[in-house]
């Protein structure tokens, strides 16, 4: 059977490279002082390749035009390309409209009108060329960290909100940057808190409102971003609140942030949320060559901007997976926790202090990038007896450094001979994008009846939902005695996913789920049970 070539191949058969067009034959025509524009006033930062349109229908910035000139006769077809990730098994770019002309020797303007519900983000307008001597192709480029842009891009403005930290203290003032055209702006916080609160809830982030809407006038900044300084932290209970922007036309972004306690340890169980992590799958472009600013966009980008505002309208990807039911569990059984971000866990002064400050620190999401300290840090609490819960998978998986606002992925923490699993209990052994999920089996209800207790289940009995993506399991590594709970079988060839458990010596007790979305499952009621009586166990002074 022929087999498929891969992306690299296909690439090298095309000419394809990272700047520069793609050309079928050098006698090919050209598109002569290309660009692109607006119709309107430029925003801050647009230039000969790049434009911001904004198509909500106010006449303002509604389109964009790309102009060139011809020398010769030609069929001309422009794209809007949706870039995406090219590593993680999705198409690498989708076409999102499409027009073809026939064009005559001299100059020509091609217009392109999203519609109001097109996602905001750039798109890469990709330009192919056939005229009688051959064929060429603008916008074929692949990213890196210094791509050269050779085709007009796009970017669809909706409202960029974030700041520049990611915690605050209660009472602490921070500054909310923004990025819109739209000439006012109602400015809301709604929250994610261990207290729940009755009062108008968000449509997208289903989050409790904690403060009255604000009208904002944003008449003075329509052509370039813009900063208020006039968010403080509430004094409200440590945890995740989300800042929403809504502008007419439906136009809405969100910036998360923490609010941290005032004084560490007022509550002895600490949630870390994967904040590295959320930017790490974060492909909001900031340069403006049409792909996401991720080394999971390509390899050849080696660092993150962590003040990036995030992709989907603001709130980060897979939150929902990661955090929300998580967040809706402890809401419900009454949990009393603390909210760390990644930055906060680093600023803990050592472990030992972490040891003194808390019984319990739980990582709900997949918490796969960690700095030296982070690790240092969580490791000696381990070695303290501290307890520790990870509740999705592929956690402290990749060792990364921050330089200034900018974080860099280093290298795997296994190359550099500290394995996850001696920490964790198991380690990442693979990943098939979704492609096939499957209930647990549980392994150790008679051995470990007090994980299972009230939930009913037996060794041998499926329960939970469907899990996978990505799945952990044991290693060499692993600490002495460490026990599989319950497991899915060969889910991905005759790699099987591992729930586990194990204490030391020092009286820490580790859980780790094993499956990236098993959080997600929080609202089933054996889930639930199972969680609670690891809680319990872990959490005990």
């Amino acid at each position: 059977m022929r087999r498929a070539l891969p992306l690299v191949a296909i690439g090298a058969l095309l000419g394809v490279t990272s700047g520069g067009s793609t050309t079928l034959d050098g006698a090919a025509p050209r598109l002569l002082d290309l660009r692109v524009t607006n119709g309107a006033t430029p925003f801050q930062g647009d230039r000969r390749l790049l434009a911001t349109v904004s198509p909500n229908g106010d006449g303002f910035r509604d389109a964009a035009v790309v102009r060139f000139r011809l020398a010769e006769r030609a069929r001309v077809t422009i794209e809007a390309i949706r870039t995406d990730t090219i590593r993680v098994g999705r198409p690498a770019d989708q076409v999102v409209w499409r027009t073809r002309h026939a064009l005559g020797p001299g100059e020509h303007r091609l217009r392109w009108k999203p519609t109001a519900s097109t996602p905001p983000r750039t798109y890469i307008l990709r330009l192919t060329v056939v005229g009688e001597a051959g064929t060429r192709v603008y916008g074929a480029y692949r990213p890196s960290e210094r791509t050269r842009v050779d085709a007009p891009v796009v970017r669809v403005q909706g409202i960029d909100a974030g700041f520049p930290l990611r915690s605050y203290a209660p009472g602490e003032r921070a500054t909310l940057s923004l990025a819109t055209d739209a000439q006012a702006l109602q400015l809301q916080v709604y929250a994610y808190s261990t207290t729940v609160r009755r009062g108008e809830q968000d449509f997208k982030t289903s989050g409790v409102a904690m403060t009255p809407p604000l009208r904002v006038d944003w008449r003075g900044h329509r052509s370039r971003p813009g900063r208020l300084r006039l968010v403080r932290a509430g004094n409200w209970p440590s945890g995740l609140y989300f800042l929403r922007a809504g502008a007419p036309g439906r136009r809405v972004g969100y910036a998360p942030f923490i609010v941290r306690p005032k004084r560490l340890g007022t509550r002895r169980v600490a949630v870390v949320l994967s904040t590295n992590t959320w930017q790490a799958y974060n492909f909001h472009d900031a340069g403006g060559d049409g792909w996401g600013d991720s080394w999971y966009v390509s390899e050849r980008i080696k660092s993150i901007d962590l003040r990036r505002p995030y992709l989907d309208f603001g709130v980060p990807f897979r939150f929902r997976d990661w955090d929300l039911t998580f967040i809706a569990w402890l809401n419900r059984t009454g949990k009393q926790v603390e909210f760390l971000s990644d930055d906060d866990l680093e600023r803990v002064a050592t472990g030992d202090r972490l040891a003194r400050t808390y019984d319990l620190v739980v990582f709900p999401g997949h918490e796969e990038y960690v700095t030296d300290r982070a690790f240092d840090i969580v490791e000696r609490y381990r070695n303290l007896g501290g307890n520790l819960m990870f509740l999705s998978a592929n956690n402290f998986f990749w060792n990364v450094r921050r330089e200034g606002h900018r974080l860099v992925r280093v290298k795997r923490w296994r190359m550099l001979r500290r394995p996850e699993a001696a920490l964790v209990g198991v380690q990442y052994v693979g990943s098939n994008h979704g492609g096939r999920q499957e209930p647990y089996l549980v392994t150790a209800a008679g051995a470990v009846p007090w994980a299972f207790s009230g939930t009913g289940l037996r060794d041998g009995d499926a329960f939970g939902g469907r899990y996978g993506i990505e799945i952990d399991a044991r290693t060499a590594a692993s600490p002495m005695g460490t026990r599989v709970l319950a497991t899915i079988p060969e889910l991905m060839g005759n790699r099987s996913a591992e729930m586990t458990y194990y204490e030391t010596r020092s009286g820490a007790k580790v859980f780790a789920a094993g499956t990236l979305n098993f959080a997600a499952s929080l609202d089933r009621t054996d889930v639930s049970q199972l969680l609670e009586n690891v809680w319990a166990r872990l959490s005990a002074p």
